[in-house]
């Protein structure tokens, strides 16, 4: 199965390529971090400006004009579906399961104090254990799944007071 990305370009242009697609692209390196690209029969220099692996973000200069490029792969985009992003996580007062799978574990009670990146939940999904962290600091108001249950995608699992 082919892994799929979501290009945003400017905060405007938005385009989803997989992992098929970027194989297929005719590039080469010619430096550390500059490209040479054919497309369509055009010939394309590119260079990696500057990067921020931890929100993703690049500055490309493509035949010398500058662009802002956001790059999320299926686990961004499912963080974003929960509704954590950077920026407007802080906002988030619940946690909603983000596909169907199995909570193998609570880490927290109902008014017990966490802090942001604190573990609060074990999902299991896809054959695999994901970790759900707290998107910000706040006192759990409710919890409405138990230890063992079989989720929906959705599901309302963790409120925030």
């Amino acid at each position: 199965m082919s892994k799929k990305y979501k290009f945003r370009v400017n905060g405007a242009l938005e385009f989803d390529l997989t992992d098929e697609d970027v194989s297929k692209i005719d590039a080469l390196q010619t430096s550390e971090n500059r490209y040479h690209t054919l497309l369509e029969e055009k010939s394309y220099h590119a260079e990696i400006v500057e990067t921020n692996f931890n929100t993703k973000k690049y500055t490309v200069k493509v035949n010398g004009n500058s662009y802002q490029v956001t790059i999320a792969n299926e686990l961004d985009m499912q963080i974003a579906a929960m509704g954590f992003s950077v920026g407007s996580s802080k906002q988030v007062n619940a946690i909603k399961a983000p596909m169907p799978g199995l909570l193998l574990d609570i880490h927290v009670e109902v008014d017990q104090e966490v802090k942001e990146n604190d573990p609060i939940l074990i999902l299991e999904a896809m054959k695999m254990e994901n970790v759900i962290l707290s998107p910000r600091d706040g006192v759990i108001k409710s919890i409405t799944a138990s230890k063992g249950d079989a989720l929906d995608k959705g599901q309302m699992l963790i409120e925030f007071a």
